[in-house]
């Protein structure tokens, strides 16, 4: 259903979910396609209550359009002092066509709002490290659908770190800049684009997909 020399089809229009995902299909050969690629596209409703729903969601709605096999990925960022809040709701958390920067901004405000003492990282932070606000984790499900929007596999991964009180680096997207990994001292913005899909989420995803197909 995958093979090397071909296209793969990932249902997103995020820019930045098509940067990452293209050096990981590259691996074997595959040339990335999004939903910028082809016009007239549905929009697609996001109703699930877990990432996997939404993900499956994705998948079928394209395939389902296309004809073809396709690959979806839902993640987001969930944090235990917010009960795991953004969650499925993170690319929209502060509204519904809200910006990284509106997202960040509310999830700050949300914490701020409980009052509780940063915790300091000790020493799997090194010297210099920002306190944090909150242990959290980003998560990614993904679906390949075939051609008839039948989910074929699905998989999920996650990757902890911490929530910081101020932004640092350029790259990534999204929470990254305020996402915290203290065993690298940096955040996940602040790794480059190999680094952060050796151990991000959704790196972590797509190899468990490979695992299953060549399973």
């Amino acid at each position: 259903m995958l093979r090397s020399g071909s296209d793969i089809v990932i249902a997103t229009r995020n820019a930045g979910k098509v940067k990452e995902f293209a050096p990981l299909f590259m691996e074997k050969g595959m040339t990335v396609k999004s939903l910028l690629d082809f016009g007239d596209m549905p929009d697609i409703v996001e109703d699930g209550q877990t990432f996997a729903e939404n993900a499956r969601i994705k998948a079928r709605t394209i395939a389902l359009r296309l004809g073809i096999p396709v690959v979806a990925d839902d993640s987001g960022l969930c944090v235990d002092k917010l009960d795991g809040e953004p969650g499925v709701f993170s690319a929209r958390y502060a509204g519904e066509h809200a910006s990284d920067e509106q997202n960040n901004s509310k999830l700050l405000e949300r914490l701020s709002r409980l009052g509780t003492p940063p915790l300091a990282y000790g020493d799997a932070g090194g010297a210099g490290a920002p306190a944090s606000l909150s242990g959290a984790r980003f998560v990614c499900a993904i679906c390949l659908a075939d051609g008839e929007g039948r989910p074929i596999v699905e998989v999920e991964a996650d990757c902890p770190g911490g929530i910081i009180a101020e932004p640092r680096g350029a790259n990534g997207f999204g929470y990254d800049p305020l996402f915290y990994l203290p065993e690298f001292g940096q955040t996940m913005a602040e790794l480059d684009i190999e680094q952060k899909n050796k151990i991000s989420h959704r790196g972590q995803a797509i190899r468990k997909l490979w695992q299953a197909l060549d399973a």
